[in-house]
């Protein structure tokens, strides 16, 4: 496929030749690029001009009068650590100027250099440029934000987030449902953070309590209640008083167990075990479960009051395949935790990654992405098996696994045109949309800037 031509860049690029030919020659073979370009006759008067104007990317002979291109890529350093900085050098300068390169140059040119070689080594610059001022953009939304926030551009995390700000501050039990490893105890927290409640955030994993020991954990037990009980235990569901309790797997609760948490919801009471008198408690229940609860009780595994006592309100998490558009949100945040938590830089990334990590159908969810990412800024490979060594599935995911890839290959085909898609791919243009809502799938990302 042809390149697509390259809307001009908001900002200059800074040209510095002291050769007033070559300069000339330059700045034509840019604009014909449609690159817009200011020319400098020396270093001082380059550095004055950032005062009023921010380039986005400049180029330096090595050879200058008053500071060299050296002396200046160091400033620059200084300046703006991600400012790309392309070098000029002659024939006898190439070991100075791959010696620049590990000083954080992007790249250098050799005299003579035909006008194409200077359009590409620009033009790389300027892809590398655009990455990591994406890259700083998530970093500043997110320390906006705050990481604990949830994390999310997309429609689906957009009313997410209006059902938290709309329930929070209501005090009525909620329902969280979603596969696992999506982020449930993330909007349990979230909820909780902004209800006003003052008391504490107590988390139960019901599946991971040993059932001889649910009830004491999760009501409290006297002293004497049973061997081995020498003094009084106060339960997960009295210590969040004043807060919010929440129940992860609600669904591998007990049975015995299910009818004394009906007596909390309704009553806002508790016995402790070996006790005959009951407590009031004032906390707010969050339960979060990853099966169908309903189809749960109808089979008698749930009990069903309590599934309907708590599915008054509910708030359905979408698998992180549905929101696909949230993965370079998603995975700056995580990369920033990481750096911070191994003390080690943060990691780079790429188009290529992104592209790999968008095309994976994270059966994991946002649980298997934060993993991946841990791996990355630790330098290791994510770990992703290609589609192609994907265990088999389902005809209808087969069929959908299809029809999105082929979908994929004429977006990247008609760099990201949905029309010309939807022609290549001879659909009309509504049901090309409508499959793209289904499938998450962003033509944006198709697009060549």
């Amino acid at each position: 496929m042809l390149d697509q031509p390259r809307p001009p860049a908001a900002q200059p690029v800074f040209l510095v030749e002291d050769d007033s030919a070559v300069r000339k020659g330059c700045e034509q073979a840019l604009a014909i690029a449609d690159i817009p370009v200011r020319g400098f006759p020396d270093a001082e008067a380059m550095l004055a001009a950032l005062a009023t104007t921010r380039p986005t990317l400049v180029i330096s002979d090595i050879r200058l009068p008053g500071r060299d291109g050296l002396a200046l890529l160091r400033e620059l350093r200084q300046f703006d650590r991600d400012l790309p900085v392309v070098l000029i050098t002659g024939h006898g300068d190439v070991a100075m100027a791959v010696e620049a390169m590990r000083d954080g140059a992007h790249d250098f040119i050799e005299k003579p250099f035909p006008s194409e070689r200077l359009i590409s080594a620009v033009r790389s610059a300027l892809d590398k440029r655009e990455l990591l001022m994406e890259n700083r953009q998530l970093r500043e939304q997110l320390h906006a934000a705050g990481l604990n926030a949830l994390i999310g551009q997309t429609p689906a995390m957009q009313d997410v987030r209006r059902l938290i700000g709309a329930l929070a501050p209501t005090g009525v039990d909620i329902l969280i449902n979603g596969e696992t490893g999506c982020g449930k105890e993330v909007v349990a927290r979230a909820i909780h953070e902004t209800s006003g409640r003052r008391g504490p955030f107590v988390a139960v994993n019901c599946a991971a309590l040993p059932e001889t020991v649910f009830e004491s954990e999760l009501f409290g037990h006297e002293a004497g209640a049973f061997t081995g009980a020498g003094k009084r235990r106060i339960g997960r569901i009295e210590h969040a008083a004043g807060g919010t309790l929440f129940l992860d797997e609600i669904e591998s609760m007990p049975l015995n167990l299910q009818v004394k948490l009906l007596r909390v919801l309704q009553e806002r009471s508790i016995e402790r075990l070996g006790s005959n008198h009951s407590l009031a408690i004032d906390c707010r229940v969050v339960a979060a479960s990853k099966a169908d609860l309903k189809a749960l009780a109808d089979s008698g595994q749930f009990r069903a009051d309590i599934y309907y006592r708590l599915n008054v309100v509910s708030i359905d998490l979408p698998p992180l395949r549905q929101r696909r558009d949230d993965i370079p949100l998603l995975m700056a945040a995580f990369l920033q935790e990481s750096a911070q938590r191994y003390a080690r830089p943060l990691a780079d990334w790429g188009t290529t990654d992104l592209a790999r990590w968008q095309a994976h159908d994270w059966p994991g969810n946002v649980r298997e992405l934060k993993n991946v990412a841990n791996r990355w800024a630790l330098g290791l490979p994510d770990g992703l098996a290609p589609p192609t060594e994907r265990p088999a599935s389902s005809l209808a995911a087969q069929v959908d696994t299809t029809e999105r890839q082929a979908i994929e290959n004429a977006l990247h085909h008609c760099a990201g045109n949905v029309a010309q898609a939807a022609e290549l791919l001879q659909v009309p243009k509504k049901t090309l949309y409508d499959k793209l809502t289904r499938h998450g799938i962003s033509a944006e990302r198709f697009r060549e800037h």
